[in-house]
């Protein structure tokens, strides 16, 4: 069955019809999806029951999965997924919710504020793809944002104010703006800031985006509060329903998106219910701009 892509945003978003995630892709498959996430930035894959080993058997066509160590708190024997994949469910080692005082579950937490998967990274992340294995049964939605459209939209002189700026990037920024800042020593070693690029062009297309994240703390060079206002002034922009795509989980579906040109975050589901969201992340090659310690 031949494979279409169906646009469903005024901006971006496809959905995909055609291929069986399940088995391997040809390259001209491969090469297909490609363009396709370089054009619309996400792609929406529908009835897609997938293992985790056939999950990561296909993220691993796009390039080298990114290592889940280093973007959470939970300690290795406290991972209910193997490293490959980075578990963003709402469950524990027992199989159940998470309890509502749960450190981990309050960690992730922060996974509601709009982001870029691994831009606290040194090297940012490029693809993730996120499967619904037990969705909510209301809410739980996952709001994606795009980068590209939002930076086309902004002023002539915003643009060339942002154009060279490099910004600081933490987790410990993102669950500190919830309150969440009891850091251990050795998270605090493991989530230091690193330096990212405010404006990133895409090396396929050459469009520009934004790269923004909730954990963003600082624009180098800036006062903190004057930065920090700046960033949500910037945030507020790129967020407005104009630029959103809202998708409702249907179990089965697997989404990926480009990182580079995206932001999302999960919305309010009743966590009592069991949701079972496993991600797969394709490691980017570069970093965005040149690394050094934060001070």
């Amino acid at each position: 069955m031949a494979m279409t892509f169906h646009q469903i945003h005024r901006h971006f978003v496809a959905e995909v019809s055609g291929p069986d995630l399940t088995r391997p892709q040809n390259a001209e498959e491969i090469t297909a999806i490609r363009d396709a996430i370089d054009e619309f930035a996400v792609l929406v894959f529908h009835d897609q029951p997938l293992t985790d080993a056939q999950q990561i058997a296909f993220t691993r066509q796009f390039g080298p999965i990114e290592n889940s160590a280093g973007g959470h708190i939970a300690k290795a024997h406290e991972r209910r997924l193997g490293p490959e994949m980075n578990d963003v469910s709402n469950l524990g080692m027992d199989e159940k919710p998470l309890r509502r005082d749960d450190r981990k579950r309050m960690f992730n937490l922060g996974n509601r504020l709009w982001h870029s998967d691994s831009s606290f990274r040194a090297i940012p992340a490029r693809y993730s793809l996120l499967s619904g294995r037990r969705v909510a049964r209301s809410g739980g939605n996952t709001e994606f944002a795009d980068m590209r459209a939002a930076y086309d939209a902004l002023d002539a002189a915003t643009k060339a104010e942002i154009e060279d700026l490099v910004c600081e990037h933490s987790l410990m920024y993102s669950r500190g703006s919830l309150g969440f800042d009891d850091f251990t020593p050795e998270e605090k070693i493991l989530f230091r800031p690193v330096r990212q690029r405010l404006v990133r062009t895409h090396p396929a297309t050459g469009r520009k985006s934004l790269y923004l994240s909730s954990h963003i703390g600082a624009i180098v060079g800036w006062p903190v509060p004057e930065a920090r206002t700046f960033i949500r002034d910037l945030t507020e922009h790129a967020t407005q329903a104009d630029f959103v795509y809202v998708h409702r989980w249907r179990t089965n579906d697997l989404v990926m998106w480009d990182n580079r040109q995206t932001m999302h975050r999960v919305r309010r589901f009743d966590e009592s219910e069991m949701r079972d969201m496993r991600r797969t992340t394709v490691a980017g090659d570069a970093p965005t701009a040149e690394q050094v310690e934060a001070a």
